[in-house]
This record gives C-alpha cells, sequence and structure tokens, in this order.
C-alpha cells in the first residue's frame, strides 16, 4: 500500500514545503511554548499537541536518509491528526471541519504506511 496524497491537501503541502528551508534553519522555538494563564482550551490544547509533536520529531538519527525521514514525518503527521481533532472539537467553521477530517484520514493512512515500512525495515 502507498501513501494517499489528497488534492485538497496539496495546497498545505506546498505552502510547508516553500517555509521549510527558512525553518529548518531555526529550531529555537522548538523549546515549548508557555502557557498563558487566560488561554482559550483550544489554545491550550494546540500548544500541547504541537509540543509534543516537536518532542517526538527529536528523534535519534541513524544516518539513513530513509528512515531518519520516515521516523520524523511519524511524530509530524501525528501533530497533524491531533491539531485537526482540535478543530473538530473546538472550531465551528464547516470548511475547516471538513479539512480537519480529511487531514485524519489522510495521514493516519500515511502512520500506517510509513509503520509498516520501517517494520519492513526492521526499525
Amino acid at each position: 500500500m502507498r501513501p494517499v496524497m489528497r488534492p485538497v491537501l496539496r495546497p498545505a503541502l506546498v505552502a510547508f514545503l516553500l517555509a521549510a528551508p527558512a525553518a529548518a534553519q531555526d529550531h529555537s522555538g522548538h523549546e515549548g511554548h508557555a502557557m498563558p494563564t487566560d488561554a482559550a482550551a483550544s489554545t491550550r490544547a494546540y500548544i500541547a499537541a504541537n509540543d509534543a509533536m516537536h518532542q517526538g520529531m527529536a528523534i535519534e538519527f541513524t544516518g539513513d536518509a530513509d528512515i531518519d525521514f520516515i521516523k520524523g514525518m511519524i511524530p509530524h503527521h501525528e501533530g497533524a491528526v491531533d491539531m485537526a481533532r482540535i478543530v473538530l472539537e473546538h472550531g465551528a467553521d464547516a470548511e475547516v471541519r471538513a479539512l480537519a477530517e480529511a487531514i485524519i484520514e489522510a495521514q493516519e493512512e500515511e502512520i500506517a504506511w510509513m509503520r509498516a515500512w520501517l517494520a519492513a525495515k526492521g526499525q
């Protein structure tokens, strides 16, 4: 089974890829966010999901670009699923909710594929 990229996700992927080179240069924002005392429930949930994603992406590198990519992408995709679930819990916009549902479906499928690929590689 190969991962499926749905057309609805492509604009977000393009935006990510365009921003990635600049973001890759600065890791200073990955120490975690301070939790504002008056933060909305959704903000608290996003901060927790973001912090967990970045912690999970701090993998032990193997020197194998393919394995390292997959190991880092699993928590990245899990973070996307977590954020999509937050918008389903707290969001109101029908289009954003539909996007969140599509992201959950696509990312969970890709996570399963990546885990199977790593298992096949003995990882």
